[in-house]
């Protein structure tokens, strides 16, 4: 199993280095147009490789593609990162062109490549994807839904007091601050619904707190976090590589599902062998359907930004 990672820079970095603890991966590759950036990286994690007992070899590379040649997976991190007060569709103008070269080239090398897209706009940059290189649907994911829902177990533990391993909740729609969909409806403690323990204020408290998680961070670091998106991409990587057949929300291109069409945006997904091995339709209530429409109606505004 060899799995590229594309941008070495804080995310890219946390990537490879969750993936390569979880030791699954023969190879993990990072790649970065900053030179000796990427290499000095993988030198830094091969080093904690004894300390932390993995086997994972890590090599860096500055910006030739051919040294991700027979990757399995592909990670796009490439881009410039949120500062604060910008919104993630600020940055749709200089990602555009850097993401839909690196999946070109990416391509070139490795055929058969599973591709997922963490760049923001991530739903729009998932969707040029799609447009740009015409791999199959199941072969390119957004990551965005994965990373919501952790901060939305977060902020329902923290309501209710609880320790995280009890809490269980997902964040569908698009990866924007106001396109978050919280299912506060379905989130649980151990199977019994969050709304048994919470007042509707303080549920209201943790869906506007999920909603600007990643703002907050990106006001506290002074750019985006990284600890959290490398984690979550490496979850994603690993229901791939080892065929887990788990369930995340992810940015999938859909052709019906959920009333929507020629859009990728959050929904829950089967992950496995194949990337994308189902979409799973949950029934959501009617203040859920109309927030998913508007989140939708968002997302297309920014995809129209697009030049392909």
């Amino acid at each position: 199993m060899k799995v590229t990672v594309v941008g070495a820079g804080a995310v890219g970095a946390s990537c490879a280095e969750y993936i390569a603890m979880k030791n699954f991966a023969a190879e993990v590759v990072l790649l970065d147009i900053k030179e000796g950036y990427a290499e000095g990286k993988a030198m830094d994690l091969m080093q904690t490789a004894s300390l932390n007992g993995f086997d994972t070899k890590i090599t860096g590379s500055t910006s030739d593609y051919s040294k991700t040649a027979g990757s399995d997976i592909a990670v796009i991190t490439s881009g410039i990162p949120r500062k604060p007060g910008m919104t993630r569709e600020e940055l749709i103008g200089i990602n555009a062109g850097i993401v839909k070269t690196v999946a070109t080239s990416l391509i070139e090398h490795s055929p058969n490549v599973t591709i997922i897209v963490v760049s923001n706009p991530m739903d729009t940059m998932t969707y040029l994807v799609h447009k740009a290189t015409g791999l199959p649907k199941n072969r390119i994911i957004g990551m965005g839904g994965a990373l919501d829902s952790a901060r939305f177990k977060y902020r329902l533990a923290q309501a209710l007091e609880a320790p995280i391993s009890d809490v269980d909740g997902m964040v569908i729609g698009g990866h924007s601050d106001k396109g978050m969909v919280p299912l506060i409806g379905h989130a649980t403690r151990n199977s019994v619904k969050v709304s048994e323990f919470l007042s509707e204020d303080k549920m209201n408290w943790v869906v506007e707190e999920t909603k600007v998680g990643g703002a907050t961070l990106t006001g506290l670091l002074g750019t985006s976090a990284w600890y959290a998106p490398g984690a979550a991409v490496s979850g994603l990587v690993q229901a791939i590589a080892c065929d887990q057949k788990k369930m995340f929300p992810c940015s999938s291109l859909l052709e019906g599902e959920y009333g929507l069409e020629d859009i990728c945006i959050g929904v829950p997904v089967i992950l496995g062998k194949n990337g994308i091995e189902k979409i799973v339709e949950i029934e959501l209530s009617d203040a859920e359907k109309a927030k998913m429409q508007e989140s939708a109606a968002g997302v297309k505004k920014t995809n129209g930004l697009l030049e392909f």
